[in-house]
């Protein structure tokens, strides 16, 4: 763990009859570290984990928990595999970056100082999610007098009050269900809830009751684009119940931010963004169901905030950050991409 924090590493893969690797900017890096065995795996484990925790492993074959380092703290995914038990050890920085410092789009701040609403911050897996979602939780932390209220599976980023009160809740050591603490943040005088991911019908539809009720409420999503964004929160009900969660939806979203993450030409990586801001009629096509149209309304509302991920791409390879190919992959509308950079050359 302090050769992956020293080199700036993001994961760190460990595994019974594996030798460990890490993944450096996207990429899965080995080393000359000797095979893994049971006994050296299981140091590891009580070194991590107290013996509840790891009885809770063996028995569910899954666990999610996190651990503080004094150098790092590391949010924990326990599996077990064909070759045995295995484990990610994800890297989460002690300082959190702020929005200018991540070079994130100005309208996250602006969304910020919004009172209440619906925000999602989406993108797949180790697409900086966690990081912008603390930022924006930094930038209210630091500017506004506010409570925030988190409930996290696991914590990640571990945030001290300052001009705001925040207080973070881990499920499984602080609550035992997600849904229960959730229910019961209404009842705690939150200003901002921060949720994790919503998983279920039920966690969105108290997502939506607080959003409603006078709450900013931050949540995340496993999808790659804001409408899709759209999408799979509608799909998340039986059609009979379409119609009310589309009005529900279209009063309560404040925003969606879709995040990936795209190499650069120095070797690292920077963030692109699909940013769908709830303006009055993007609130009349969801009402109405026809979310192919607010992607047409993102690309030509970048004077609200809007912008689309081709854009975001275009602006990067514009810049010489990014080769044209790399941008290009990471497109879903390659094509419409391909003849954007194209004209600007």
């Amino acid at each position: 763990m302090r050769e992956a924090h020293r080199q700036g590493y993001s994961d760190v893969h460990l595994g019974v009859g594996e030798g460990p690797r890490f993944r450096c900017r996207g990429d899965i890096r080995r080393t000359e570290w000797p095979t893994t065995d049971a006994a050296t795996f299981a140091s590891w484990l009580k070194e991590l984990l107290s013996p509840t925790q790891i009885d809770s492993f063996r028995r569910d074959k899954e666990f999610d928990g996190s651990f503080g380092f004094d150098f790092v703290r590391v949010r924990i995914n326990l599996l077990e595999t064909l070759l045995g038990p295995a484990m990610v050890l994800r890297l989460i920085p002690q300082t959190i970056a702020s929005i200018e410092e991540l070079g994130l789009p100005e309208v996250l701040q602006e969304i910020c100082q919004r009172p209440k609403g619906l925000v999602l911050v989406t993108g797949p897996t180790g697409s900086g999610k966690s990081t912008t979602l603390a930022a924006m939780i930094d930038h209210i932390n630091r500017t506004m007098a506010r409570h925030i209220l988190t409930i996290e599976d696991p914590v990640e980023f571990v945030h001290h009050s300052q001009q705001s009160l925040i207080r973070q809740r881990e499920v499984g050591q602080h609550t035992k269900v997600f849904d229960q603490a959730l229910r019961a943040a209404l009842r705690e005088d939150p200003d901002v809830i921060l949720i994790g991911e919503i998983r279920d019908q039920e966690t969105l539809t108290t997502a939506l009751e607080a959003s409603q009720t006078g709450h900013l409420v931050f949540g995340t999503l496993h999808t790659n684009s804001a409408v899709k964004t759209v999408e799979r929160v509608l799909g998340m009900v039986a059609p009979s119940a379409q119609t009310n969660l589309r009005l529900a939806l279209s009063e309560s979203l404040l925003a969606v931010i879709a995040q990936g993450l795209v190499k650069t030409t120095d070797g690292k990586r920077a963030a692109f963004h699909d940013i769908l801001l709830n303006s009055d009629a993007c609130k009349d096509y969801i009402q109405r169901g026809e979310l192919e149209e607010i992607e047409a309304i993102m690309g030509r509302s970048a004077f609200e905030g809007m912008r689309t991920a081709n854009q975001s791409l275009a602006l990067l390879v514009e810049a010489g950050r990014v080769e044209p190919g790399d941008a290009l992959a990471q497109s879903m509308k390659p094509n419409e991409l391909s003849q954007v950079i194209r004209g600007r050359q």
